[in-house]
């Protein structure tokens, strides 16, 4: 019987003995004791310096400190939060560890590692939400109205693929919704089509370190596999080339449809969204104008006037990009043949004062004129007169409430353009009228002028979407759906990541204040070498990270249980609602609780570490490596520019050695351009700033398995030597300790978590694989390359 002291950061019973049955392996002489041990479980805090200051054991040679393991909530400590962490964390499986310190203490580790069901929840309320934009699409281009043959073809064309799309999108959805077995897919299903959009072994690994004498600290990565298209393949390379090479092919192709830039593209879909947004909150806020003036409420008034006003000029501001004009006139060449004559330009009365009786909006043409034909200020006057019937309401506003012997008249009234002041007069007989008959005409001729320009604005900038289209149909909307794919992997990463970080630090008044001032760092570790399939896997991992700085995060109270996060917004800009409990969400920021948009940073570095890569740096090129990491350089740069001078300086001053991360900093920019082979101590300094900035860790390699078990086991061990004293002839052991697959006892087949089959009391980790491809001499790989080929040529001459 062996008998082992141990102190657990769990609050069990004061102190109590229990006897378990058990196996422990790896002996010196490579047998097995099979028998039980006695564990002294003391709450923490009962127990004097130097009671639990050693292991007693009667077992020689027992190499491990591990020395329980469990599967348990984080804590009973924290019962309040359980609901809000279970929402996102599942099936949790711990191992406890002891070691010493450089003056001889213990501490104590606790390594937990958990699933996210958030792996299969993200991807399905992304599919929906692609789903609901590409049908409103679909539906804005049947209402494009007449086109001349060649562009109406085109658009029967794009309709055709883009419905076999939203079907495609359906039936993945569905099989989605069948999926009850697994919180995660293992790397073994990785090349399936119903779950690619579902991310690779996405897990929580955390390390809880109890230091004799510093405080508990809680190490946090999310480890996935790469995001990556996997069922797609990688024969033509991955999202960062076929995009590079679409876009320089459909700018040197222009004679079957007009070319805008990806820049002009994007910002017709943020106008357009603009322009849904706007135009239904526009009418609310004016219908409120009215219930107001029906009440003769000069305060209810005013307050529903600056909504109004507010909402408006956004509204007319979103129009003043020159897009909307060439696009406007790109629509007219796709039309039939007709053309119209100039409608009547309206008198300087009409444009320059507010009228007795509300003007008729322009009648709905079918065709735009152009050229000669088109008076190019027409869409001026029409985008102009949605200004022109705001300031005529709040003058009449203005009016209104002079003449009833109220308080002054709003601040700020009148703005762009010029008003008459008698024709809002010729409309008042005296202070006693109805305001509401005053203001109805008023508000239906802003609804007119508004109405007008929407139509014009979605015909036009929905036509510069079609041209997006028109060229290389299938290959547009395949990498459309290889994008939507990667986009999905990568975001589950990250909600995870944001409510794991958030739900840790909800109590740190200085993360949450950063939270909402400059927003987060999320840093991804990337291990995959640039060789072979693995290339493309990083190209495709490049641009998925890069998407994620179109989202943005809202925490918003939970009205019931259902505490999972709901996804709004369209492609190039997402919205994750975060739901929390009231008692937690009470506790943040006001700028927060306010609804205020949270924005995330995301960077990328990536190191080739396995045997391909010794082969891509003597053979083959890892240009695409170094620019990655350059580039993600700047990112991380840029951010904590930001982050500096956004900071309150009391904060600053109190933050993590900021003098330190302006140190680590140059120093992995010498290391990204010192250009050194397996150059790991990028790795190390990135994590390290990530950090120290507060942010969200990832480590991917392609399966979230063998490489990146070594990545975290490593990082593991170098903090608890660098941060908590680990002693130095320990590092090793440590790390062989968590590393060894003998401390989980023998794994068998049935125990994969691979498999998604595990026996009980085997913990699911992926971070106990041996590492033998990783000590592999890069020049014996050399020599086994140059015999073997030689080999090969003597066996076919």
């Amino acid at each position: 019987m062996s008998r082992i002291s141990l102190m657990t950061p769990f609050e069990p019973v004061s102190y109590m003995n229990i006897r378990i049955p058990c196996q422990i392996l790896g002996t010196s002489d490579g047998g097995k004791v099979v028998g039980t041990i006695e564990v002294s479980v003391v709450k923490m805090g009962e127990i004097e310096d130097g009671e639990a200051d050693h292991i007693t054991t009667d077992v020689q040679g027992q190499k491990c400190a591990l020395v329980c393991e469990c599967a348990a909530p984080e804590s009973v400590s924290r019962k309040d939060n359980l609901p809000f962490l279970n929402a996102v964390l599942k099936n949790p499986v711990c191992k406890l560890y002891r070691f010493p310190t450089s003056d001889n203490k213990w501490m104590r580790i606790r390594e937990q590692m958990s699933e996210s069901i958030l792996s299969f929840h993200i991807p399905k309320e992304l599919i929906s939400l692609h789903i609901k934009e590409d049908l409103c699409r679909n539906q804005e281009l049947k209402e494009l109205g007449e086109l001349s043959p060649h562009w109406d073809n085109l658009r029967k064309n794009v309709l055709t693929h883009c419905d076999q799309m939203v079907n495609m999108y359906q039936d993945i959805l569905t099989e989605l919704s069948k999926e009850t077995g697994s919180s995660f897919k293992s790397s073994s299903s990785k090349g399936e089509k119903t779950l690619e959009f579902v991310p690779i072994n996405l897990h929580l690994q955390r390390m809880h370190v109890h230091s004799p004498h510093l405080k508990d600290a809680l190490y946090d990565v999310i480890t996935v596999g790469a995001p990556a298209a996997h069922f797609q393949g990688f024969k033509n390379g991955g999202l960062r080339k076929l995009l590079h090479r679409f876009e320089t092919e459909r700018r040197n192709t222009g004679y079957q449809f007009i070319y805008y830039s990806p820049e002009n593209t994007a910002k017709a879909k943020e106008v357009l969204s603009n322009i849904n947004q706007l135009q239904p909150l526009i009418a609310t806020h004016a219908d409120l104008l009215l219930n107001s003036a029906s009440q003769r409420s000069p305060d209810s008034l005013k307050n529903s006037l600056k909504m109004l006003s507010e909402k408006t000029e956004l509204f007319v501001h979103a129009f003043k990009d020159q897009l909307v004009r060439s696009a406007l006139l790109a629509l007219y060449t796709a039309r039939p043949g007709g053309v119209l004559k100039k409608p009547p330009s309206p008198k300087n009365g009409t444009e320059e004062s507010c009228p007795q009786d509300p003007p008729p909006p322009m009648k709905r043409q079918d065709s735009i004129p152009h050229h000669s034909d088109y008076d190019e200020e027409e869409w001026d006057r029409v985008w102009a007169n949605v200004g022109k019937s705001l300031n005529c309401i709040i003058e009449m506003v203005d009016k209104l409430i002079e003449r009833d012997g109220g308080s002054e008249g709003s601040s700020g009234s009148s703005k762009d353009g010029e008003k008459d002041p008698s024709a809002a007069d010729s409309m008042i007989t005296h202070p006693k009228e109805d305001w509401y008959e005053q203001l109805y005409p008023l508000i239906l001729t802003l609804k007119d002028c508004m109405g007008e320009v929407v139509n014009r604005a979605k015909q036009s900038l929905t036509f510069v979407l079609l041209q997006e289209l028109a060229y290389s149909l299938p290959q547009c909307l395949m990498l459309t759906l290889r994008r939507d794919i990667v986009f999905s992997q990568a975001l589950a990463g990250l909600v995870c990541g944001f409510i794991i970080k958030l739900h840790t630090s909800l109590h740190d008044p200085g993360f949450l204040q950063q939270l909402h001032t400059v927003g987060l760092i999320v840093q991804y570790e990337g291990l995959l070498s640039t060789y072979s399939d693995e290339i493309g896997m990083l190209e495709d991992m490049a641009v998925g990270v890069s998407d994620l700085k179109k989202v943005a995060f809202k925490i918003i109270e939970a009205k019931s249980n259902d505490v999972l996060p709901v996804i709004t917004g369209r492609r190039d800009h997402y919205v994750v609602e975060v739901k929390l409990p009231a008692r937690m969400f009470e506790s943040l920021p006001l700028q927060i609780k306010e609804g205020q948009l949270l924005h995330v940073y995301p960077v990328l570095f990536n190191i080739g570490i396995n045997e391909q890569q010794t082969l891509a740096e003597r053979f083959g090129d890892v240009s695409l490596q170094e620019s990655i990491n350059q580039e993600n350089f700047e990112l991380l740069k840029e951010y904590y520019t930001i982050f500096m001078e956004k900071m309150p300086p009391d904060y600053i001053s109190h933050f993590q050695e900021q003098n330190d991360i302006k140190d680590l900093l140059e120093n992995l920019h010498q290391n990204i351009q010192a250009k050194k082979r397996k150059n790991v101590e990028i790795m190390w300094l990135a994590a390290t700033i990530c950090r120290k900035l507060n942010g969200i860790r990832f480590t991917c390699c392609k399966s979230a398995k063998d490489r990146t078990s070594m990545s975290v086991t490593l990082e593991q061990c170098s903090i608890l030597r660098d941060e908590h004293q680990l002693h130095k002839d320990f590092f090793i052991r440590a790390l062989d300790c968590m590393r060894s697959r003998q401390t989980q006892g023998a794994l068998n087949e049935s125990d994969d978590p691979e498999t998604g089959c595990l026996s009980d009391n085997k913990p699911t980790s992926r971070h106990f694989y041996p590492v033998a491809l990783l000590l592999v001499s890069s020049h014996l790989l050399v020599v086994w390359l140059i015999l073997s080929l030689a080999l090969l040529l003597a066996k076919y001459q």
